[in-house]
């Protein structure tokens, strides 16, 4: 038990620097191996089990011989003991990287807080080529498997681990390594051998008619479809309406099937007219009450504005794309509102299988029925797909929070301890005097680690965290996580049967993923609703026939969230949503535009460049970049100039074509080490270098303060409309700077209609791309 215990508290008593040393290579460092001491151990034992087992075997001989193995075995037992112990040279290195480590921090802790670091590095030359850290997949790590192995040796040494415990190797700082799954809970979670509790009053089969006659989710799942409407919707153009809401504003309403007509916002809601399951009835307005206080104080309704247009929207199982979430200020509103969706829908799917369970069960041997399909092929039915471990946290708080009637009844969840341990973050791993702005703190709040996934399974009163996905009614999880379980074509070991049968998808927070990485979503969009490739033990003849079909992808009701309108995400809800009862997405278009929050008085000059088509748009970019805006760029006056490039792929373009041509520049990208982004800091506000790339996904995660910028030039409009005016507004920084000498220069196509819309405004975007021509804007800020 005293070895379990201690296997147990390895990362609880690392420190700030060993959880630093995790975060930035990925592995624990060996001097703070926990691991070793074991491993020696085991080592000792098997070579001893090995020795007195060749000694016991080996043929009679003279006792000459003997002595000389023996001599032999020893030496040999002594060389690997050398191999594993300390040196005290190896001691020296060590404390070495410690006072590295320690002048790092500093370094970082000054960058910080004063914008850039004076001292930088101590040769103050040119930019090493270690200053730019590539991002490698697929690289193996020796010690990494050697922490697995004896990991693995401890555990068959010393008895197996017990399901709370926890694993280093789940720690965000190593990587998913093996994945926990809870197989403890399997037969109380079972849909297949569990029943209706009599005394819960959930079941409906006295007048299922009467009990369901209106309800959202029986008439969008009890639905059959004929082959002529599923042709209409894989081939016809869909047809759309507008309507206008006093809350969303402008909405968009578009459906293949002609008989469903837009819907008419409610200003009042009715809790019975939702057809809530029975315990979110009462606990919900509990839930929600702190954000409806926020909006109305004098009465108390069930919900805010926004929600209850938002979940009117979802409650009739339509996809919904909503563009204006914020962080700062909505975000935890839609949070609580397609938590509370689904949930709604999972606990009425799982209900309607225990109540047929009871009726099966009651029924006369031999007796077959279609009347209970009520499953899909596999049991997932949730998929809800956010960015940081932080938002898989709030998720699943909001869930027990709805689940609990009140204090006396506690809902039952399992590894809740081990959840709050992998998900949760330590206040003090944060620097206390980092500035930032407001939305920035507010999306990097808490633990921020993106490769995660985690089953929950939800049956009447309880609650289980980390089932295995096919026990799983809800997968939370992010789009690098989805990505390593999905694998790629041709990998030996991967799986995605498990999204065969999703009824509901959440994409919370989409803009995030152009930051992180686009491909892994449309790589999921790819295999979700596909039909499986084992029957993982479903029963057939419960499966509804849509699943049976192939159909389970025009049930599916997809929620899209976003911070902003981009054609990518435009993308995936016009071209992998195929939901029979339509669509409906917030049009809003922006009237003033992030340029009036520029308070640097500067001139803008927005250049138009032709392009034939948006595949063209790249090569055209660069072409009209470095034939017409550079060259009026090289002279020395022209010092102190910033690009901002928002694609990497870009970047790395100029990047190249800068060093060929031997320009004086440097450049700062999401990828350059800390030493690289001072150095190129200070290098930039002495003006020993002229130009400076910067990448957007750069500005995104770190938001420095960029001192020295005379004359800023926009590659491309940036993805998020306020980090125009943050950029120009850096400008102000500078004290030793003549305000008519500042210049601004963007490029745009009409291809980025979006991106200049919210830039300059929609009535600016709409003479600006009729006229063709330069456009001169000298704006005076707020």
């Amino acid at each position: 038990m005293g070895k379990r215990r201690a296997g147990r508290e390895v990362l609880r008593s690392l420190s700030k620097k060993q959880k630093r040393h995790l975060r930035e290579f990925g592995e624990e460092h060996p001097f703070y191996d926990k691991f070793a001491g074991c491993l020696v151990v085991l080592l000792l034992l098997l070579l001893h089990s090995c020795f007195r087992f060749q000694s016991e075997n080996s043929d009679k001989s003279s006792a000459e011989s003997d002595s000389e193995t023996e001599l032999e075995q020893v030496s040999v037992y002594h060389k690997l003991l050398a191999t594993l112990k300390t040196s005290p040279e190896s001691e020296s290195e060590e404390e070495e990287d410690e006072s590295e480590s320690e002048e790092a921090r500093e370094s970082e802790t000054e960058m910080d807080s004063d914008g850039f670091q004076e001292t930088g590095e101590a040769d103050g030359g040119e930019e090493d080529k270690d200053d730019v850290q590539e991002p490698e997949e697929g690289k193996s790590n020796p010690f990494l498997s050697l922490t697995v192995t004896a990991k693995e040796m401890t555990e068959q040494t010393f008895g197996q681990k017990q399901p709370g415990d926890a694993d280093p190797s789940c720690d965000p700082g190593h990587g998913v390594i093996e994945e926990f799954t809870d197989v403890k809970h399997e037969s109380e979670f079972s849909l297949e051998t569990n029943f209706m509790e009599e005394e819960s009053g959930d079941r409906t089969d006295s007048n299922p008619s009467q009990a369901f006659s209106g309800d959202p989710f029986k008439q969008h799942m009890d639905k059959e479809l004929e082959e002529k409407e599923v042709e209409k919707i894989t081939t016809l153009p869909k047809s759309s309406s507008q309507s206008k809401w006093p809350r969303l504003g402008q909405l968009t309403f578009s459906s293949t099937l002609d008989k469903h007509k837009p819907l008419k916002a409610d200003k009042e809601v009715d809790m019975k007219q939702l057809y809530l399951h029975k315990p979110l009835e009462s606990t919900w307005p509990k839930v929600n009450k702190h954000f409806v206080s926020l909006v109305n104080k004098e009465s108390d309704p069930p919900f805010t504005p926004l929600q209850r247009e938002l979940f009117c929207i979802m409650n009739t199982y339509r996809d919904l794309f909503y563009p204006e979430r914020n962080a700062l200020t909505n975000g935890e509103e839609i949070r609580h509102a397609y938590c509370l969706h689904a949930l709604n829908h999972v606990l009425k799917a799982n209900a309607q299988v225990l109540s047929n369970n009871a009726k099966r069960r009651d029924q006369k041997p031999g007796t077959d029925s279609d009347d209970y399909r009520d499953q899909g092929l596999t049991r997932p039915k949730v998929l809800m797909l956010v960015p940081f471990r932080e938002c898989a946290l709030r998720i699943v708080h909001t869930f027990i929070s709805l689940l609990e009637v009140n204090d006396k009844r506690k809902i039952d969840v399992s590894n809740k301890k081990r959840f709050k341990g992998e998900f949760g973050s330590d206040p003090e791993e944060k620097p206390p005097n980092l500035k930032r702005p407001e939305d920035y703190e507010a999306v990097f709040a808490g633990n921020i680690d993106d490769h995660f996934r985690i089953g929950v399974a939800i049956l009447q009163k309880s609650m289980r965290l980390y089932a295995p996905f096919y026990s799983s009614d809800i997968i939370i999880a992010s789009p690098l996580g989805m990505r390593t379980v999905i694998g790629a074509e041709g990998e030996k070991k991967r799986d995605f049967d498990f999204l065969s049968s999703i009824e509901v998808l959440i994409i919370d927070q989409a803009d995030i993923y152009l930051m992180q990485n686009w491909e892994h979503v449309l790589h999921l969009m790819k295999h979700i609703n596909q039909l499986p490739l084992e029957s993982h033990g479903v029963d057939f003849s419960r499966v509804r026939m849509l699943n049976l079909n192939n159909w389970s992808k025009y049930y599916r009701q997809t929620l899209l969230f976003s911070a902003l309108q981009d054609p990518q995400i435009n993308s995936i809800f016009n071209k992998h949503c195929f939901n029979y009862v339509g669509q409906v997405a917030v049009r809003n278009v922006p009237l003033s535009g992030s340029i009036s929050h520029v308070v640097v008085q500067l001139p803008h000059v927005f250049r138009r460049l032709e392009a034939e088509s948006l595949p063209s748009v790249i090569e055209t970019r660069f072409r009209f970049f470095i034939d017409k805006v550079l060259p009026e760029y090289r002279d020395a006056i022209m010092s102190h100039t910033l690009i901002y490039v928002p694609s990497y792929f870009d970047y790395v373009r100029l990047r190249n074509y800068f060093k060929k041509e031997d320009l004086n520049f440097t450049h700062i990208c999401e990828y350059t080490k800390k030493a690289g982004v001072c150095r190129a800091r200070r290098f930039f506000l002495k003006g020993e270098k002229q130009f400076l790339l910067f990448t957007e996904r750069f500005h995104f995660y770190k938001r420095y303060t960029i001192k020295g910028i005379r004359n800023l030039i926009f590659y491309e409009l940036p993805t998020y409309s306020h980090f125009y005016s943050e950029i120009c507004n850096m400008m102000k920084a500078t004290d030793s700077g003549v305000d008519a000498t500042w210049t601004c220069t963007v490029l745009y196509s009409k291809y980025d209609a979006q991106k200049l819309a919210a830039v300059v405004g929609i009535d600016r975007t709409a003479q600006m791309l009729q006229s063709k021509k330069d456009v001169h804007l000298f704006v005076t800020g707020e």
